[in-house]
C-alpha cells in the first residue's frame, strides 16, 4: 500500500527506524478519506488517534464562545503528523476542532496501539518522543510568532512549512492563522511578490 510506504519513509527519515521495527505497526494503521469540512476531532472530544496526512489540508481552530469567531491555530498538510496534541498526549477533552479544509486522506493509529508499540520497542518509544518534540516545537513557534514576530515574518514561515497552501485554502483562513485581516494579507503578499 503506497500510503504505508509514504508513512514508513517519513518515520524512518525522522527517527532512523529500521524496517523490522516499522513492520510491528503495520496491522494497526487505518486509512480514511475526509470530505471538505469533515471533522478529524471535535471540541470536547478526547483525541484518540495520531494521523499522518497523505493528501489535503487540515486546520486546528477555536470558536469563541461569545462571538462565534473562528481562529485558526495550526495547519496540517501533506506528509505531516496530525492530532490535537494536548488532548492526545493527556487523553483529556479537546479545546479545539480539527477539520479538513479540502477533500483529504489520512492514515491513522489509535493511541492504545501506539502505547502497545511503545512498550514493545525502543524504536517506537523514540518515535513517540520525536512526535511530542515536534508538537511542542510547533506550538512554541506559533506562540513566539505572535509575541515577537511581524505578520510578514509569520507569513514567510508559514509558506516554508506549507508551500502549497495557497492552492487549496481560502485566503481568509490564512489571514485568521496569521492573526490579521484579509486586506493586510493582500498587502503582505503583494510586497513579497515584489521582492
Amino acid at each position: 500500500m503506497i500510503e504505508l510506504e509514504l508513512l514508513k519513509s517519513a518515520i524512518q527519515s525522522a527517527t532512523g527506524m529500521d524496517d523490522k521495527t516499522f513492520e510491528l505497526s503495520v496491522p494497526y494503521w487505518q486509512l480514511k478519506s475526509y470530505k471538505k469540512g469533515e471533522f478529524y476531532n471535535e471540541y470536547k472530544n478526547v483525541c484518540k488517534h495520531l494521523g499522518f496526512v497523505i493528501g489535503g489540508v487540515f486546520r486546528i481552530y477555536h470558536v469563541g464562545e461569545e462571538t462565534g469567531d473562528e481562529k485558526n491555530m495550526l495547519f496540517f498538510t501533506e506528509r505531516q503528523f496530525m492530532t490535537s496534541f494536548k488532548s492526545f498526549l493527556n487523553q483529556t477533552a479537546c479545546e479545539y476542532h480539527t477539520a479538513s479544509l479540502t477533500d483529504s486522506t489520512v492514515i491513522y493509529i489509535h493511541i492504545d496501539h501506539l502505547n502497545k508499540l511503545y512498550s514493545e520497542s525502543h524504536g517506537w518509544e523514540k518515535f513517540g518522543r520525536v512526535v511530542a518534540e515536534h508538537a511542542f516545537n510547533d506550538v512554541m513557534s506559533n506562540t513566539e510568532g505572535f509575541l515577537f514576530k511581524s505578520p510578514e515574518q509569520r507569513y514567510l514561515e508559514m509558506t516554508q512549512k506549507h508551500p502549497d497552501i495557497y492552492n487549496s485554502v481560502p485566503l481568509y483562513h490564512i489571514a485568521s492563522y496569521l492573526g490579521i485581516q484579509g486586506p493586510s494579507l493582500s498587502r503582505i503578499r503583494k510586497r513579497m511578490a515584489g521582492k
